[in-house]
């Protein structure tokens, strides 16, 4: 007997549509997306799409009406319901652009619930253009199979972030200078937990003393060697997904 072929199709494009999705609903395409899937893809009328909304999960969607630039798709069925997001934010203080699309990327790849960029006194650059920002999160997530996106914050100062912090979240603080062994300290505190991590060329003296007297705030270390910021910030981001249960 031949094989039964997969559904949906494994080839199907993936994309999440700001739109919240439900049976047979209809959606109009953004022209990037539009274009993505007409020129890029080559879909056609009839063709299988995968929708994600960021609310309800997953869902299978067929090109009904697909133009020259333009295209509607209408879902169809309900694959799966979002997945469930370990309440772990990261912190990371600006790096140079390429670096920090890595950091974007992959955080989003391993999970976070939660982006807060922060610009400190040695970052290289202190502006984040943020609707590229969200385009290489949701690219990411897209390209994964996520049925959810880390929710993206502005940038903010490291005053500023210290000042709102939640009295019920803990600061995981990448300390260059030390503190205590990453993973015995992720262990050891449970509970919603965010992880801050530095600049090229770390933090300065003030901006550490800050840190360390805030109350919230937990310094670890990543161990003896010098980890560059994209490094030891999808390192840390692994090891507590590790430690949490999550992998």
């Amino acid at each position: 007997m031949p094989a039964t072929p997969a559904w949906p199709p494994k080839s199907a494009p993936r994309l999440f549509v700001e739109q919240p999705l439900s049976a047979d609903a209809h959606i109009t395409l953004a022209a990037g997306q539009a274009h993505y899937l007409i020129k890029v893809m080559r879909v056609r009328e009839g063709d299988i799409v995968i929708l994600c909304d960021n609310q309800t999960g997953e869902w299978a969607a067929t090109a009904s009406a697909v133009g020259k630039r333009d295209a509607t798709l209408t879902a169809t069925q309900h694959l799966r319901g979002r997945e469930p997001v370990p309440d772990f934010w990261l912190c990371p203080a600006l790096l140079k652009k390429d670096r920090f699309d890595l950091v974007l990327e992959k955080a989003t790849e391993l999970g976070v619930s939660h982006i807060r960029p922060v610009v400190t006194r040695r970052c290289v650059a202190d502006k984040l253009n943020a609707d590229r920002a969200k385009t290489l999160v949701t690219e990411a997530a897209e390209q994964c199979a996520r049925t959810a996106l880390p929710e993206m914050s502005p940038v903010a100062k490291l005053s500023s972030l210290l000042a709102d912090w939640p009295t019920n979240r803990t600061l995981f603080f990448a300390d260059e200078n030390g503190g205590a062994p990453a993973a015995k300290t992720f262990g050891a505190i449970s509970g919603p937990a965010a992880l801050i991590t530095g600049p090229e060329g770390g933090f300065d003296d003030a901006e550490r003393e800050m840190l360390l007297a805030h109350p919230r705030v937990k310094p670890i270390t990543l161990g003896p060697r010098i980890l560059r910021g994209e490094t030891a910030t999808l390192a840390a981001i692994s090891l507590w997904m590790g430690v949490a249960g999550d992998w």
